[in-house]
């Protein structure tokens, strides 16, 4: 029996959970003597509702019969077909199975067919053959944000802030490994009994992660996080809510200047999308070294390396870290480093090539507040295994780091920069913060959205001089606090 089915018959007595079309019912129980009663699952969050049917792209659904057959022409053109399938040459692969599937039928007179359920028949085969099976559909729609697959007849979606079970389902777990081994398989890494779990990306920079098992007690689970097939811009981002104008002119002075710059935040806060943002303020004839996990990064300048770890071989050698990156990119005469994430001793690296010359350098922390991401910086500083006392790890943090932008994922799923803040040094051991901009929310919409408004503190920066020597002066209404709006005023948001 397989996990997936075992799972079935686990939760058979869920009532929550709205059927899937086209996905294999569950076996009955065979007869015997009854098994202890389990406890009831919990029932799933609010937050949890069935998908509605895609606006974009209509989901590609085949009834039993065409489920065999595809299966059946999927087995032939393994067995028989491999080399002619050229991965470039799709118009040819999609003329190969449009043979192969009236040569099926033509040898099966007894099954019909409709002219609609052969197209279908052979668009589906095609996502399996070039593609990710059904998750095709799910990727072409610029709504969804991201694709969770639990098991292959289970895949969820955020679409708008908000979780979705859908009504598409893998085949079985043999389709589903398919594909997890042509995403991992495409960029060099590997997922197997020995390796279970595996972070990959799709060719336009979608993260993926892989949990395989036996880590994965049910079966294969696939997360895919999109990301936009366009690089948002700052205007993108004001006119969202995501940020103001008065804060994207003072981080577009902070970045040509060259200050140092963390952006801090939750995961899928909005980290790594906001850090393009920014990179776009990078003079264009700078030389960039981006250092990443996983390529994610999107510059639009020239000039960009872009470096990506590597996880061990299969005999436990050829590990590249993302420290060993950030050491060599210094040897690259970059003008400025930009490291995905810092998540480990790869942050005392970073933080020494920031305090030699490498100025206007970024990354991305996990941190719920500016000044939690100050501790952490320290404290991974640490792991570097250096026996460095606190006060000088502070110093060197409080030389090297600039700005911290905090981005935060509110209630409804809209994400916003929620405070900006500047490092003006030590006090009494401690590194003292001062706060520029901030979000006040103010309270929750009917539907379930935070509401509030962007504001300045008040504050005037540290760096004003500073941006006056690089010939940008920014004006006096830039620190001045906003007034709250009015509830009439949030509604129309």
């Amino acid at each position: 029996m397989k996990l997936s089915e075992r799972f079935d018959r686990r939760y058979a007595t869920q009532t929550n959970l709205p059927a899937i079309p086209g996905a294999p019912a569950a076996a009955p129980p065979a007869p015997g003597p009854a098994a202890p009663a389990s406890p009831p699952p919990e029932p799933l969050p609010e937050n949890v509702i069935p998908m509605q049917s895609s606006s974009t792209e209509p989901a590609i659904h085949l009834t039993p019969g065409l489920a065999q057959a595809k299966n059946e022409i999927h087995a032939q053109l393994l067995a028989g077909h491999t080399a002619q399938i050229d991965i470039n040459n799709r118009a040819g692969i999609r003329r190969l199975l449009q043979q192969l599937t009236e040569e099926h039928f033509r040898a099966k007179p007894s099954l019909s067919i409709t002219s609609s359920d052969r197209e279908r028949l052979v668009e589906a085969l095609f996502d399996e053959v070039v593609g990710l099976g059904p998750l095709e559909t799910l990727l072409r729609d610029p709504a969804i944000t991201e694709v969770m697959v639990n098991r292959p007849e289970q895949i969820f979606v955020e679409r708008h802030g908000k979780i979705e079970l859908t009504t598409l389902a893998f085949e079985d777990e043999d389709s589903l490994r398919r594909v997890i081994d042509r995403i991992v398989s495409s960029i060099g890494r590997r997922v197997d009994e020995s390796e279970p779990m595996c972070d990959a990306r799709l060719k336009d920079g979608s993260r993926v992660n892989v949990v395989i098992p036996p880590v994965a007690i049910y079966g294969p689970c696939l997360t895919i996080r999109k990301f936009g097939r366009d690089v948002l811009t700052p205007e993108q981002i004001v006119a969202s809510g995501g940020a103001t104008a008065p804060m994207m002119e003072f981080l577009a002075a902070c970045v040509k200047t060259r200050l140092n710059i963390i952006v801090s935040g939750g995961t899928g806060s909005g980290k790594t999308t906001f850090l393009n943002v920014l990179s776009g303020f990078i003079p264009p004839e700078e030389r960039i070294v981006t250092v990443e996990d996983a390529a994610e990064l999107r510059l639009r300048q020239v000039h960009v390396i872009s470096l990506e770890s590597k996880p061990q071989n299969v005999e436990g050698r050829g590990a590249i870290s993302i420290r060993d990156l950030v050491r060599n990119s210094l040897r690259m005469r970059p003008d400025r480093i930009v490291v995905g994430e810092v998540r480990g001793a790869e942050a005392l690296d970073m933080l020494q090539a920031m305090n030699t010359g490498h100025d206007g350098s970024m990354s991305t922390l996990h941190a719920n507040n500016p000044r939690e991401a100050i501790n952490r910086l320290e404290t991974l500083v640490l792991l570097a295994g250096t026996e460095l006392p606190s006060r000088a790890i502070r110093t060197q943090i409080a030389s090297a780091v600039n700005i911290v932008v905090q981005t935060e994922r509110l209630r409804g799923g809209a994400r916003k920069v929620v405070s900006v803040a500047e490092v003006i040094g030590i006090k009494d051991g401690d590194i003292v913060l001062q706060e520029l901009f901030a979000f006040r929310q103010v309270g929750v919409s009917p539907d379930g959205r935070a509401v509030g408004y962007h504001t300045a503190t008040g504050t005037r920066s540290a760096f004003i001089q500073h941006f006056r020597s690089d010939g940008i002066e920014l004006p006096d209404a830039l620190w001045a606090p906003a007034s709250q709006p009015t509830a009439s005023s949030f509604g129309q948001a």
